[in-house]
């Protein structure tokens, strides 16, 4: 018998699950979801978990608007580096919640100090790649 905390088509996991989508699509657009509906396939639970835990209970917490969440999140990544993948998500959150493109820049460049330049270029890059996609460029490099 499966526990109710592992099954992740119980109603109350289905309700977590829908509220965390709920967050996620007004934060990253068809982004995040297309994320989600990746792992169908192959790991519905990661993807349950994503969006019940990331974005239901953590990301929707009070304490912490999307702004101040997505620099967060874009210091992290940054500094953990080789998770350009979901940088490139994040970069367009962090867009979609209203920092700029030079706020986005400008924290990529104080990341520097802490986690080396070769992860802050790697975030600028995939900066940069955003930025083109969504002003309809294909990015020079």
């Amino acid at each position: 018998m499966t526990n109710s905390q592992h099954d992740i088509d119980s109603p109350e996991n289905m309700a977590r699950r829908r509220h965390g989508q709920d967050v996620l699509s007004c934060i990253d657009g068809d982004q995040g979801e297309a994320v989600i509906d990746s792992l169908a396939n192959i790991n519905p639970a990661l993807g349950h978990h994503v969006a019940a835990f990331a974005f239901g209970d953590i990301y929707d917490r009070p304490d912490l608007d999307p702004r101040s969440r997505q620099f967060v999140t874009l210091g992290v990544l940054t500094a953990l580096g080789g998770c350009e993948p979901q940088l490139k998500v994040h970069i367009g959150a962090a867009l979609n919640v209203g920092i700029t493109r030079e706020e986005i820049t400008e924290t990529l460049l104080h990341a520097a100090v802490y986690c080396g330049f070769p992860r802050a270029l790697n975030a600028t890059f995939v900066a940069k790649e955003v930025f083109a996609e969504r002003d309809g460029l294909v990015p020079l490099d």
